[in-house]
């Protein structure tokens, strides 16, 4: 049995990422917090490329458990 390294990697990196981007929704109000940063929801902008991430490690992993059928 061989478990491609990118399904838990990019498991991990969406729950990471939909977590973070889920308080940056809940915490977007907040102008006091996010005012180091310019007005910036971080949080939310941060959660989005998490998630981005997550999505291109599992879909190259898909492919590659595809192309070995």
């Amino acid at each position: 049995m061989k478990l491609d390294v990118r399904i838990p990697i990019g498991l991990m990196f969406g729950c990471f990422g939909l977590l973070l981007a889920g308080f940056g929704l809940v915490s977007g109000s907040n102008t006091a917090m996010y005012e180091r940063s310019m007005g910036i929801n971080i949080n939310l902008w941060w959660g989005i490329v998490l998630a981005v991430f997550a999505a291109c490690m599992l879909i190259l992993a898909a492919r590659a458990a595809k192309r070995k059928k």
